[in-house]
């Protein structure tokens, strides 16, 4: 009975390191703003470069040794970049191709259809909670991104609405797709971070214009790194490994939620009464989508089924 336990507990360990990764991500929004001006692939390229620097770092403390988790399959590190590069630069296009509102309302199926990928995935099973949680939580992003609606009138921008729609199955893929590495260490992501970074800058050489940071751009570059690109992606990259799926997936929808009231608090958005809605329906999916049922009707099942 005891080892039965010690997986539970394992898998909700990580489950609770996904929730630091989600945080972290809510603070993206805040630190891009003040990154204005800074063209997207630029960005990129500067602020995975100070995820894979940090990570020389830690495990550079080691000296060659610290590299040893490093020496992966191509499959590993195909994964990792195909899923943080591309997601990104579908990302960017989106926002450019379409109003960011609606944008960033498709990119947020992402945790919708982690929910239901992770039905599909070996030892995950969708449960009802979890399902009902999730939608929750889509229509809480919903209220939180119309009190931004576009203009109306303008040509639907297909391009932009299904780069966005890419952005949510590329990333819902990749979540699950992860989990066939549980074995690999997380900080292999580290190199993953320096992929992506060299990809960015690429990008950015071929597409766009450089623009040298000032002093207040450096040091939201440098904490886009650490947090939500280099901590973030670490975390997540556990979780995801050993975590509940579907679990995660409801979660994430506290992001927009928390990236709101972030904004709120700086002054960069309004709060109004409404925003008690979208935040009543997302906290409520998030409880209702991690709530274990009791073990009095685990156990009421199991003698129902006996019988």
């Amino acid at each position: 009975m005891k080892h039965a336990t010690l997986p539970v507990r394992s898998a909700r360990s990580a489950t609770a390191v996904g929730v630091v990764a989600i945080f972290l991500w809510s603070c993206l929004a805040l630190l891009t703003t003040l990154t204005q001006g800074i063209p997207p692939f630029q960005l990129m390229a500067l602020g995975f470069g100070v995820a894979f620097a940090a990570s020389v770092v830690i495990l550079g403390r080691r000296g060659i040794a610290g590299f040893s988790s490093w020496r992966q399959p191509w499959a590993v590190w195909a994964t990792g970049f195909s899923g943080i590069f591309v997601y990104h630069a579908l990302y960017f296009f989106a926002l450019k191709a379409a109003p960011a509102a609606e944008a960033s309302l498709i990119n947020y199926l992402w945790p919708l259809l982690l929910v239901l990928l992770s039905a599909f995935s070996a030892g995950e099973k969708l449960h009802k909670r979890q399902m009902l949680g999730a939608l929750l939580g889509l229509a809480g992003t919903a209220f939180i991104m119309q009190q931004h609606a576009p203009v109306a009138g303008a040509a639907m921008p297909v391009a932009g609405y299904l780069a966005a729609f890419g952005c949510a199955l590329i990333w819902a893929v990749y979540s699950v797709f992860n989990r066939r590495f549980s074995d690999v260490p997380s900080n292999t992501i580290g190199g993953v971070c320096g992929l992506v970074a060299i990809g960015g800058l690429i990008c950015h050489l071929l597409f766009e214009t450089t623009v040298w940071p000032d002093a207040g751009q450096w040091a939201a570059i440098i904490c886009l790194g650490l947090g939500p690109v280099g901590l973030a992606f670490l975390a997540w990259d556990h979780a995801t490994k050993h975590g509940s799926l579907a679990t995660l997936g409801a979660l994430s929808y506290l992001a927009p939620l928390i990236s709101t009231l972030l904004l709120i608090t700086v002054g960069d958005s309004q709060a109004g009464p409404i925003l008690i809605v979208p935040a009543l329906l997302i906290i409520g999916g998030a409880v209702i989508a991690t709530t274990r049922p009791s073990e009095k009707a685990v156990a009421t099942r199991s003698i129902t089924s006996n019988e």
